[in-house]
């Protein structure tokens, strides 16, 4: 990591709640450090004392909660219940529920490690769960920038490659 993470005092709380997340070294740290940056470089202020939770789940346990909570009875890659408050005064910020098997599947289909994976949902969950950022009509050409300096601050590739930007400029050299 090249830059400092600035350390705030936030309880990340997770909770492993299948055998195959043991193949993931850290998960805890992992979870803090990549959170922790996401909300440091698009400047959401965390309340003192915030909690977050994290849990690191299979396929039929994320299952259950999205045929519960969100009406779709089957398995999804991860399910983030934002608390909705502002996050610069609510204690409790939300969970975030990440099934490994499907995880597993999109990294492989990704050609990353899993590990880089998990990290970017870890933080792309700071970016899409606080919406009342005023980012402004351009909002995900502003978070994907955002996110692709957190994931590179974390020695993290690029998980987008080209951007439309970047394609149509070499389509037309």
């Amino acid at each position: 990591m090249s830059q400092e993470i600035q350390e705030v005092n936030v309880v990340i709380e997770v909770a492993i709640e299948a055998g195959d997340w043991a193949s993931l070294e850290a998960p805890s740290q992992l979870a803090r450090t990549a959170i922790l940056a996401a909300a440091q470089d698009s400047r959401v202020a965390l309340a003192s004392n915030a909690e977050i939770s994290v849990v690191l789940c299979d396929d039929a346990f994320i299952r259950e909660l999205n045929r519960k909570w969100r009406g779709h009875d089957e398995p999804t890659n991860v399910l983030s219940f934002p608390s909705g408050g502002d996050p610069a005064s609510a204690p409790l910020l939300g969970d975030i529920v990440i099934a490994f098997e499907i995880a597993s599947r999109e990294a492989v289909a990704a050609g990353k490690p899993l590990r880089d994976h998990v990290a970017q949902s870890f933080g792309a969950w700071i970016f899409a769960s606080h919406r009342s950022r005023p980012w402004g009509s351009g909002r995900s050409e502003v978070m994907e920038a955002l996110e692709r300096g957190t994931l590179a601050r974390l020695g993290i590739a690029d998980p987008y490659g080209a951007t439309l930007t970047e394609e149509m400029a070499a389509a037309n050299e």
